[in-house]
C-alpha cells in the first residue's frame, strides 16, 4: 500500500511539475490520469520494492551526491587521458564480486559503475560482475570496494538485512 501511495504521489507531482497548470478542471484530469496509471501498474503487479523502491529513498539522498562527485572526478580523469598526446589508456576487463543481497542492489551497483566514465558493466551473473575499465586508475577505483559498500548501505542495513524487501 505504501508503494502504491508513493507511486501515485510521485506521478501526480511529476505531472504537476511538467504541466504547470493549476486550474481545477486540468488538476482533475491530471489526478484522473495518475489514478489510471496507478491502477494499470497495480493490475500489472509492478508496484513492489523493486519497481518503486520507496525503502531506498532516504539512503539514496546520501548516496547520489557522492556518486555525482565520483562522476565529476571520473570525467576529469578520462578527459585528461583523452586529451593527453600519447592517449595513455590501458583497457582491461576485470571481475568483481558485489556484497549486495538483493537483485535491486546488484542492479544499482552495476548501473553506478556504468554511469561512471571509464567503466562499463558488461555482465552480471550470480553476484559477479564483468567490468571493462579504460584505465588502470578506473579499475583500481572499483577494486577499493568503496562504491560496493555504499550501494550495500543504500540497499539495506549494514548487517545485511534489507528493510522493506519482500
Amino acid at each position: 500500500m505504501l508503494h502504491t501511495i508513493s507511486l501515485g504521489s510521485t506521478l501526480f507531482a511529476l505531472w504537476l511539475l511538467l504541466s504547470g497548470y493549476l486550474e481545477m478542471w486540468l488538476l482533475a484530469l491530471g489526478l484522473g490520469s495518475t489514478a489510471l496509471m496507478v491502477i494499470i501498474a497495480n493490475r500489472m503487479d509492478v508496484i513492489d520494492h523493486e519497481g518503486h523502491p520507496v525503502h531506498m529513498t532516504w539512503r539514496l539522498t546520501m548516496y547520489l551526491p557522492w556518486l555525482a562527485w565520483e562522476l565529476v572526478k571520473s570525467n576529469i580523469d578520462i578527459a585528461r587521458v583523452i586529451l593527453h598526446p600519447k592517449l595513455p589508456i590501458q583497457p582491461m576487463v576485470i571481475k568483481i564480486k558485489g556484497s549486495q543481497v538483493t537483485e535491486l542492489g546488484y542492479v544499482t551497483y552495476a548501473n553506478s559503475i556504468t554511469l561512471t566514465p571509464g567503466t562499463v558493466t558488461l555482465a552480471l551473473e550470480n553476484g559477479e560482475m564483468e567490468i571493462h575499465a579504460l584505465t588502470t586508475a578506473s579499475a583500481e577505483g572499483l577494486l577499493t570496494g568503496e562504491m560496493d559498500a555504499r550501494v550495500h548501505i543504500v540497499e539495506g542495513a549494514a548487517d545485511g538485512t534489507v528493510k522493506g524487501a519482500g
